[in-house]
């Protein structure tokens, strides 16, 4: 006679397809309900939630169930039934054998509606719920089509040092780290590392990594420590390019996403993923000041919109477009990075532009300047020592192509897309100049 095999585990969601049939599965105890003679215990999986079944007249089973607490850990074996009347899912799942893996505290230290900050302090209590689960079912799926497109368009993967000898941003923004008896600092962003690959004749790269940002920011889009989406490109005309691939990488991802996941989105979120159609509506930095002040919006600085001027355009050009995705183009080089090139005719503004979704900056980006001569006189006239970006300036010295690229935001983009209130809730784990636990 041949041995029985073990059983394998089965998903919450296969269940309908496997009425009749023993199956195994394992998940969370999301509820527990006891009658006299009847168990009745609501099972959770990454696939979906059923009920489980247990008639009391095994005894060693029942003083097994007697001690579970919700949100424990378990495994259940037992067969499939047809249940109408179970409105969760038609079926129930009547139980043989259960084993508790994890026992859960009796007193859970948050609910779903506890607020955000709690949530984060319980993160492995948190993430359990559908809405946290389907977060990060779509930055899967997101980062997987973003991919796809790069494969598609001949881009190539680096993983640049996120410790370095210098800022790649601005000396304000920085953490230092002792470093074998000197100062090393967290990298704000693969900037340089971008570009000295484009200077090595790797004509189009991009990389998904943390970068680090030490500002005293407490808004609900900002972290010091972030998900950072990067690309660069070799030998482009100018900035215009940049624009382009983004508006059709951006729109591949998001249909992507909308395919894979719009309903339970929609269900869960209340959002309806549309992917976004190119071309996205363009305006410069000196219309959209223009567009402001006729908005009565008085900017506070001269080379910078402002959040609140950013969301103010977005929704004035959303209405008269009908587009979510807006591009600002041109800034004045006094708000923008010292190696952003800048136009040969109006030498103070830039050839770069942000991008906003429904009004919150996703994208910066620009063409850099690839010239030697040019690009240290522009660092000096920042005020910037250039001993310290002697390293950065030599991968210019040897022939670099014309070229530009973009820093994207991981998080933003997943906060506009589920539409939620703050960064966090699309965060794994939380990081701002308050909080550094868990």
């Amino acid at each position: 006679m041949l041995p029985t095999l073990p059983l394998t585990r089965s998903s919450i969601s296969d269940l309908p397809s496997l009425i009749g049939q023993r199956v195994k599965l394992c998940g969370f105890a999301e509820t527990i309900r006891d009658q006299k003679r009847m168990r009745f215990i609501i099972l959770r999986d990454p696939t979906g939630r059923v009920q489980l079944t247990q008639v009391k007249d095994d005894v060693a089973l029942t003083a097994a169930l007697d001690v579970l607490t919700p949100e424990s850990s378990i495994v259940v074996t037992g067969r499939v039934s047809a249940a109408p009347s179970v409105k969760l899912s038609g079926l129930e799942v009547l139980i043989e054998d259960a084993k508790i893996c994890g026992l859960a505290d009796a007193r859970l230290p948050i609910a779903e509606d506890s607020g955000l900050d709690k949530w984060i302090d319980h993160r492995q209590v948190s993430l359990r719920y559908p809405r946290q689960q389907l977060v990060f079912a779509v930055q899967t799926t997101l980062e997987e089509a973003m991919r796809s497109f790069w494969s598609q368009h001949g881009f190539r993967e680096i993983h640049s040092p996120k410790l370095m000898g210098t800022f790649s941003e601005s000396g304000a923004e920085v953490f230092p780290v002792r470093y074998f008896g000197t100062t090393a600092f967290l990298a704000q962003s693969p900037q340089f590392y971008k570009q000295m690959a484009i200077a090595g004749g790797i004509e189009k790269v991009f990389e998904i990594g943390p970068a680090f940002r030490a500002e005293p920011s407490f808004t609900s889009r900002h972290e010091t420590e972030f998900t950072s989406i990067d690309m660069e490109i070799g030998w482009i005309e100018d900035h215009r390019e940049l624009m382009d691939i983004e508006e059709r990488w951006l729109s591949h991802a998001i249909a992507v996403v909308a395919e894979a996941h719009g309903e339970e989105i929609a269900r869960l979120f209340g959002v309806e993923i549309a992917p976004p159609v190119p071309p996205f509506p363009k305006v410069t930095f000196k219309e959209a000041c223009k567009i402001l002040k006729k908005l009565d919006h008085a900017l506070q600085r001269r080379d910078d919109l402002g959040a609140e001027g950013e969301r103010i355009l977005a929704n004035h050009m959303a209405t008269a477009t009908n587009h979510e995705f807006l591009f600002i183009t041109d800034y004045p080089a006094s708000g923008r990075a010292f190696y952003h090139m800048r136009r040969d005719d109006r030498p103070a503004l830039t050839k770069g532009f942000d991008l906003l979704w429904r009004g919150m900056e996703i994208t910066t980006g620009a063409q850099r300047e690839h010239r030697y001569d040019r690009l240290v006189a522009q660092a000096a006239e920042r005020g910037y020592k250039l001993d310290a970006l002697s390293d950065y300036l030599d991968f210019f010295r040897f022939g670099c192509p014309p070229h530009g690229g973009m820093g994207v935001g991981l998080g933003r983009i997943l906060m506009r897309m589920l539409n939620t209130a703050s960064i966090k809730e699309v965060t794994l784990l939380s990081r701002t100049p308050k909080r550094l636990r868990p």
